[in-house]
């Protein structure tokens, strides 16, 4: 049988849904992947139904995707290229919002964030321009937040920025994230409430850093703790600190920066100047009092006219695996990880806008959504740069994202 000339093509075998995906995006995150999760998170049906777990999973990213777009418009943009396949013979209909609701509270978040756990790795080769620095991979951390739907339990779990009048207007989702400066890819994320400490959550991410990596953080997420916490880790640092953090000056170093320990909080000044003494002279100090570092001093004239001091200390101290001009330089790749996150709260998410879902499971799982939705992307953008020889993180963002809306759009150009 032929319509318009054209032979009509076979129906798929098996599920309708077994079908569904967003083709430029499902290589990232195949089924074997998502069946995977779904097996170690114990989410997989008892029984058969319309909106299966991994229809569900692959749902859930294509929110983040399509951020703006009603329940039911994802849905249809998800499976538009099943008429191709001739589909829709079956009488296959797509879901009512309701219904796509009760699919996600069955999933929940916990299949969705073992997924991003389980896939969202360092992307970067080692042809990847820009990604490494002294044979290491160049990461950073930092925190941020996303209003969420002001419900009264979504109140209850994240918190409000503010109290009384000056509370925020919504509540607010707390994520700290590790990035990958280099491809821009978010491999680590922890979430919470705004109630919860920046150091806090960011003490959750040192189960996703190790040897071979430079951790980059900015002032505002020192303390000794902290710091000592991630460099246990077997990762080399680079973090800022400010200027009432108490630095016991040891010597000078051949390229300008010098050797110096860092204290816990507490010590006081004539403690902390026996110490520095001591370290002078060789001798051992212990570890739950200061910890030796490199130090790197530095101004901007170009951004910092009034000559603010940056300070940077470092694991790194032999300067001549890292001199101090490489790793002022590699410090501001911390940047990557704002502009990381800013492509996720401007241009997937849309600027001001809202996490819709009502419940905290729900806020959660959209934001792993979100996360891999991202993830997806910038590996798309790293695997037409590396070919090239292009650096990854200055390709466009946004311009790669209208390029795949586009053509899911293409796919999903009919009406059910």
């Amino acid at each position: 049988m032929t319509l318009s000339g054209v032979e009509s093509l076979p129906r798929p075998q098996g599920r309708l849904t077994d079908h569904i995906g967003l083709g430029v995006l499902s290589a990232r995150f195949d089924r074997d992947l998502i069946e995977e999760v779904l097996n170690r998170t114990g989410r997989r049906e008892k029984r058969s139904r319309r909106l299966p777990a991994h229809v569900m999973i692959r749902y859930v990213i294509a929110m983040g995707l399509f951020f703006a777009e009603s329940y039911d418009e994802v849905m249809r943009r998800l499976v538009g290229n099943l008429r191709k396949l001739g589909s829709w013979a079956d009488g296959w209909q797509v879901p009512t919002k309701s219904a796509i609701t009760q699919a996600r509270q069955r999933l929940g978040p916990q299949p969705v964030k073992a997924l991003f756990e389980r896939a969202c790795v360092p992307l970067a080769t080692s042809a990847t321009k820009g990604a490494w620095l002294a044979g290491r991979r160049v990461m950073a951390i930092d925190a941020t937040s996303f209003d969420v739907a002001d419900t009264p339990d979504n109140v209850e779990r994240f918190g409000k920025t503010g109290s009384g009048p000056k509370a925020s207007a919504y509540p607010k989702l707390h994520v700290a994230a590790l990035a990958e400066c280099g491809s821009h890819a978010i491999v680590g994320a922890v979430l919470g409430s705004v109630r919860t400490g920046e150091r806090t959550l960011v003490a959750g991410l040192t189960g996703c850093v190790g040897p071979g990596m430079l951790v980059l953080a900015d002032a505002g997420l020192y303390s000794y703790e902290l710091f000592g916490r991630f460099a246990a880790t077997g990762a080399d640092l680079a973090w800022r600190i400010g200027a009432s953090v108490s630095v016991g000056h040891v010597r000078w170093l051949p390229d300008g920066s010098y050797l110096a320990l860092i204290y816990r909080s507490g010590l006081s000044a004539q403690r902390r100047a026996r110490l520095a003494a001591q370290a002078r002279t060789g001798q051992d100090i212990p570890a739950d009092l200061a910890r030796l570092v490199r130090v790197v001093e530095y101004t901007v004239p170009d951004r910092n006219p009034g000559g603010e001091l940056i300070v940077v200390i470092t694991t790194v101290l032999d300067p001549h695996q890292l001199p101090a001009l490489e790793l002022a330089e590699a410090y501001h790749q911390r940047w990557e990880e704002e502009s990381a996150l800013d492509e996720i709260k401007t241009d997937l998410r849309g600027r001001g806008e809202v996490l819709r879902s009502q419940t905290p499971e729900l806020v959660e799982q959209q934001m792993w959504g979100l996360l891999l939705a991202h993830y997806a992307i910038r590996g798309l953008l790293l695997d037409a740069a590396d070919p090239a020889g292009y650096d990854p993180d200055r390709m466009s963002f946004i311009k790669g994202l209208r390029v795949i809306r586009r053509q899911v759009t293409d796919q999903a150009a009919i009406t059910p």
